[in-house]
């Protein structure tokens, strides 16, 4: 992050202001709006947000939850809650149609999978 025209802006807002801090903030301001390319038109696009992370391909129901086959009931649990509340569709109501259907996918392959290693063990 450019700081430089942040520092002058402030700097002259408080010199020319004399003293008095709306200047120095007006200043500030127009020294970010400067950093930022906003008077040479050199403005920077904001980088894109890296795509969702994808499903693993393995049907295999322990790589979906993240713990090794020999995890303890306990373990297993923990995983299996910490995969919901990543992917709970509850925590993206408010995002766009693309990522609740992601969400909403995700959490019913987790639950798939913790039920059919709880059937698998004998568990209730």
């Amino acid at each position: 992050m450019s700081w430089k025209g942040k520092l002058v802006g402030f700097l002259l807002g408080l010199l020319l202001g004399k003293g008095r801090p709306m200047l120095a903030i007006l200043g500030l301001g127009l020294g970010h709006l400067w950093d930022i390319g906003f008077f040479t038109g050199s403005v920077k696009p904001r980088p894109e947000r890296p795509p969702p992370e994808a499903a693993p391909s393995s049907e295999d129901p322990y790589e979906l939850l993240g713990v090794p086959p020999r995890a303890s009931d306990e373990e297993l649990e923990q995983a299996y809650r910490r995969r919901m509340s990543e992917y709970h569709p509850d925590r993206v109501a408010s995002a766009a149609k693309e990522i609740r259907d992601m969400a909403d996918r995700r959490a019913r392959e987790i639950n798939q999978a913790y039920d059919r290693i709880k059937r698998e063990r004998g568990l209730p």
